[in-house]
């Protein structure tokens, strides 16, 4: 039976992975979170590795507080890129395949097309800097990885945007929301799903990938289909980012190529709006 091993076990994409791997009875998955495992000390992960044996390794452990990491640059770093490092090295020692996950954060968003897993990488803020480093650190140390970048991940699991407009639109009569800031928001449960058909799978095609579902929006747009798709009451005026200072700097566009990897792997990613409507109704179910 092949092991699973993911960290960052408390997140919104390790719980869908978890929600999604219910029924792959063949696979074992262990997920842990900082209390269980501390992927920045290297004794630490190491020893669990030694004690555990994954097959598999996905980290889903990051540092996502975007503003917050201007000023707490080196904890960024140490779960970011040095946590990553570690895991890739006790995967190496051990023969696990290792999935990372990564941001389209490492985009400057200044080209004015979709980004490819080709295009030059400069990240504006820590966030995007430290995650980049964990990807150069991973790839170093191992070889054979699966590195996949994705965009604005939501969820009916923990914090994440949707979850903070349905909070501000029951609060509030009126918003205003960011327009001049476009991507592709990313239903978590898509993203796991692409996951496990890494794992069952079995493919070898290790390398750097694009994941997000389809479309293109800006953070108006999407505040605006969720108050449209959950019937929520609320005025929204779109606003530029110059009149929403925040400490960290966002890529203007930030829209990934997936050509890639729908081609490697022969899947069809659904409309990000569409996955909306779908995460909306089981929020709502729960």
């Amino acid at each position: 039976m092949k092991h699973i091993l993911v960290t960052g076990g408390k997140g919104q994409l390790a719980q869908c992975i978890k929600k999604k791997a219910d029924n792959l009875k063949e696979y074992r998955f262990t997920y842990v979170d900082l209390d269980e495992l501390d992927i920045t000390k290297k004794a630490e992960v190491d020893r669990f590795f030694d004690e555990s044996t994954p097959d598999w390794c996905v980290n889903c452990a990051a540092y996502t507080a975007v503003d917050k990491a201007e000023s707490e640059h080196d904890l960024a770093k140490q779960v970011n890129a040095v946590g990553a490092k570690y895991l890739a090295e006790a995967s190496k020692k051990h023969g696990a395949i290792f999935v990372q996950i990564s941001t389209d954060f490492v985009f400057d968003g200044k080209q004015g097309s979709p980004y490819t897993e080709a295009d030059e990488v400069s990240p504006l803020s820590v966030y995007g800097s430290t995650k980049l480093e964990g990807e150069y650190a991973v790839a170093k140390v191992l070889p054979e990885h699966f590195i996949i970048r994705t965009s604005w991940l939501y969820s009916e699991y923990g914090h994440n945007f949707l979850k903070t407009m349905l909070r501000l639109g029951d609060e509030r009569e009126e918003l205003n929301v960011v327009c001049d800031q476009i991507g592709t928001p990313t239903y978590a449960g898509d993203l796991a799903g692409l996951i496990l058909k890494l794992i069952t799978s079995g493919s070898n095609a290790y390398g750097t990938y694009h994941f997000s579902n389809e479309g293109v929006a800006s953070w108006y747009d999407f505040a605006q289909a969720i108050f449209d798709e959950s019937g929520t009451k609320v005025k929204v005026s779109p606003i530029k980012s110059e009149a929403f200072p925040q400490p960290a700097r966002r890529p203007a566009f930030s829209v990934m190529d997936k050509s890639k990897i729908k081609e490697g792997l022969k899947i069809e990613i659904p409309y990000w709006r569409d996955s909306l409507k779908r995460t909306l109704k089981r929020l709502y179910e729960d």
